[in-house]
């Protein structure tokens, strides 16, 4: 092979369209790309799962084997077949640029909307409060968490198979029993309920604990692995990243639930 015939070898980009399923969202895509992207010669994935397939770009493309490995150890998901295009001539630069927008494609993560939500849920809170003239730190605390409870649960039965893929993705329980995913919005729910009409507190509160205690442990888990994954505190509605937030928020609930023990076993 001259020179010039390995440039342009080195310059060709092969393009393959692989169909994936048990895709359900964002979350899942996330995590599909990441595990794809993590091969040799793989230097953009671009995942949808309304479509449920991946396109891949790169030179040369892994074997169709790795690609089923690749996409099998990203979670609940099966590789049906793959479509290989023409290989094109670009440049290293082009397919740089157009990893680039692919990624850019992707929806905008945004704490906001979770900043938003719970705001207006402490605003509720803070309006009880001034109807009944109580201002004591326990309804305070048990309305906000009914509410909490209450409103996320709603987002995570938005799309139950969606907010279960990402959940799995950092829960120490639901990776090893994928039926608390499905189990976990309807607990919350209950909680809520509970919360509200001042059932059993000492149980309640002693669940909540657990509950956002475990919770927490795999959300530091994945931040110290650095994993970039889906929150899936809001289902999968709206595109919320993993950060520190989503630990805070859950260790301000337990911290909450223990607070408000405190105070009914002091009773």
């Amino acid at each position: 092979m001259t020179t010039q015939e390995r440039e342009v070898d080195q310059m060709t980009t092969q393009s393959a369209t692989l169909r994936i399923s048990g895709m359900h969202c964002g979350g899942c895509a996330n995590k599909i790309s990441a595990s794809l992207l993590k091969l040799d010669g793989i230097e953009s994935a671009d995942v949808s799962p309304q479509r449920g397939e991946a396109v891949i770009l790169g030179s040369p493309l892994p074997d169709d084997e790795n690609l089923r490995d690749a996409v099998a150890s990203a979670g609940d998901y099966a590789l049906t077949s793959v479509d290989e295009a023409e290989p094109t001539a670009a440049a290293s630069e082009p397919s740089t640029h157009q990893h680039h927008a692919m990624v850019e494609e992707q929806p905008k993560e945004s704490l906001y909307p979770l900043f938003l939500i719970v705001g207006f849920i402490a605003g509720v809170t803070l309006l009880v409060a001034v109807s009944t003239g109580d201002w004591s730190a326990e309804p305070l605390m048990r309305h906000f968490m009914a509410g909490f409870f209450i409103v996320f649960s709603f987002f995570k039965l938005l799309d139950p198979p969606g907010f279960v893929s990402a959940y799995r993705g950092y829960d120490l329980i639901a990776r090893k029993v994928p039926a608390w995913g499905w189990a976990y919005p309807f607990v919350e729910l209950a909680l809520g309920v509970a919360y509200l009409l001042a059932w059993v507190p000492v149980v309640t509160n002693a669940v909540t604990l657990v509950l956002m205690l475990v919770g927490a442990a795999g959300v530091l888990k994945a931040l110290l692995d650095k994993r970039a994954i889906r929150c899936a505190c809001l289902g999968t509605a709206l595109n919320l990243p993993m950060t520190k937030v989503t630990l805070v928020e859950d260790l301000t609930m337990a911290a909450m639930a223990a607070a408000m023990l405190v105070l009914l076993l002091a009773a």
